[in-house]
């Protein structure tokens, strides 16, 4: 079996992206010898304690993650030095011998966004997509109960925080998946004039209160927010597909990292 080295790989991927590669990104190794060869690949939304577990048992020795290992966003670890939930990841990383490499700016520059296509095939609206652009959905009529039930089936989720009416009439979605930020959402909003925005997380004085202020005013507005994790995890599952194409000889899994929260 044709084994790669794991820097060629993430060049590959890289250019595979069809974006020039960015000099300033957080999408960089953070473990590991990238100058070995694949033994198999695991693609997640985040490298949590338990998928490296899961990820060593399956003798993989290359992580490809899409937000941080280390708890910030360029994942530094001087402020981690003495911790020790660290200090135990970070030895069962070393005695996995796995490298974990980071893939955010790059997948998200993509077009379209390998993350939200990732989503809209999970939710099986890729025929509902405008202009091949996933961000921009047009569903067939239902209610926003109806709608909110369809994204928990589909997706597997077992909760969603929303604002607005649940028996108002919905067909025009916008997805801003993760953590985009209010500026995003109103780009969206003013792009689009949606009837649902389905978001990862927000800022809770933000885009929800402008939901809420429409809602007095009499606009049948509403913003959905599905958890950053199950909002991007798709994306993720994606990639494993999209890399199964690329190097066919290779063994590549996607691993949830699945939602951390549960509602009480």
């Amino acid at each position: 079996m044709n084994q790669p080295i794991i820097q060629d790989m993430i060049n590959t991927i890289l250019d595979g992206m069809h974006r020039p590669h960015l000099t300033e990104t957080c999408d960089t190794v953070k473990t590991g010898d990238p100058t070995r060869r694949v033994t198999s690949v695991v693609t997640t939304f985040l490298a949590t304690h338990a998928v490296i577990e899961k990820a060593a048992a399956l003798g993989a020795n290359f992580i490809i993650t899409h937000e941080p290992t280390f708890y910030t966003h360029h994942d530094s670890v001087d402020w981690l030095a003495e911790d020790s939930v660290y200090k135990a990841k970070r030895k069962l990383i070393d005695d996995s011998g796995i490298v974990i490499w980071r893939l955010h700016d790059h997948i998200h520059m993509r077009q379209p966004d390998g993350i939200v296509l990732g989503l809209v095939q999970a939710l099986g609206w890729e025929a509902c997509m405008q202009n091949g652009e996933p961000h921009y959905c047009v569903l067939p009529p239902m209610t926003l109960a109806e709608l909110c039930a369809q994204i928990k089936e589909r997706l597997g989720i077992r909760h969603i925080r929303l604002v607005g009416d649940l028996d108002a009439e919905i067909s025009k979605v916008v997805l801003p998946v993760g953590a985009a930020g209010g500026g995003l959402h109103y780009q969206l909003m003013k792009a689009y004039q949606p009837d649902v925005i389905v978001c990862g997380e927000l800022n809770e004085w933000e885009t929800s209160e402008y939901i809420r202020d429409a809602n007095q005013q009499g606009q049948r507005k509403a913003i959905l927010a599905i958890g950053h994790a199950n909002s991007e995890e798709p994306g993720m599952a994606w990639l494993a597909q999209w890399l199964r194409g690329v190097y066919p000889d290779l063994t590549i899994n996607h691993i949830p990292a699945e939602d951390p929260f549960v509602v009480v």
